[in-house]
């Protein structure tokens, strides 16, 4: 995979701060990144009643929540900290690497819209790269680390089973990595943070390592895309 070089370090950490510069840059022709185009999960959750709840981990959450907020069926994905105490979970904190979160995104889903295989599949293909360790491109640390955190047993089981499938397959050149646990808590992140990638597409780290993102979402998962997202500022959620 093709990888950025515009490190979000400094513009996350000063992420109000950057929005000086949006209105002058121009994306970059290229993709910052490309796509792996996977096969379905040969298990996937059994379909439910009601809305469904995953927390995903798997790098800055701004790219992650766009992606999901473009995939019909997902009525809220909410960016956020998950792996460790609430008493640390906050920006300053998380982001010296030592409190055991992960920036994630507590994605609500209907099952009878879009299944969690198709999630999986997803959060496989176009949001990350699951092969690094510890870091997602530019981004380096504990807290950009690729993690599934199942509400489910039956969601656990269905992650284990579809890395072991996609390892088996080589899809990647290098093993999966990811972590597979059962989700503790999640603490949604600061309000400046939440919408990131639609209210700030020309942010340069938004419109280099995240836009190409929701492009590949488009072109490789055409029947789940949604061109409007759905914003956390609008959600609707009612379990």
């Amino acid at each position: 995979m093709r990888r950025s070089t515009f490190s979000r370090l400094s513009l996350c950490a000063a992420a109000v701060g950057a929005l000086a510069i949006s209105s002058v840059f121009v994306a970059p022709s290229f993709a910052a990144e490309e796509a792996v185009i996977l096969p379905a999960p040969a298990m996937d959750a059994k379909p439910a009643d009601g809305l469904q709840t995953v927390v995903v981990a798997g790098g800055c959450f701004w790219g992650v929540q766009g992606v999901f907020q473009h995939t019909n069926g997902v009525v809220n994905a909410v960016s956020g900290y998950a792996g460790g105490d609430k008493s640390t979970a906050n920006y300053t904190a998380i982001s010296s690497g030592t409190t055991g979160h992960a920036e994630s995104v507590q994605i609500k889903y209907d099952p009878q819209k879009i299944s969690y295989g198709k999630i999986l599949q997803i959060y496989f293909s176009v949001v990350h790269d699951p092969t690094q360790l510890n870091r997602q491109g530019p981004d380096s640390g504990t807290q950009y680390r690729s993690e599934i955190f199942a509400t489910t047993a039956e969601q656990k089981q269905v992650a284990d089973a579809y890395i072991a499938q996609l390892n088996a397959a080589k899809v990647y050149k290098k093993p999966i990595v990811t972590k597979v646990g059962s989700l503790a808590g999640f603490f949604p992140a600061e309000a400046y943070h939440q919408d990131y990638l639609t209210l700030h597409p020309n942010q340069p780290y938004i419109a280099y390592n995240d836009i190409p993102k929701v492009e590949n979402l488009k072109k490789i998962f055409a029947e789940n895309y949604i061109e409007k997202p759905t914003l956390v500022s609008n959600a609707k959620v009612t379990n």
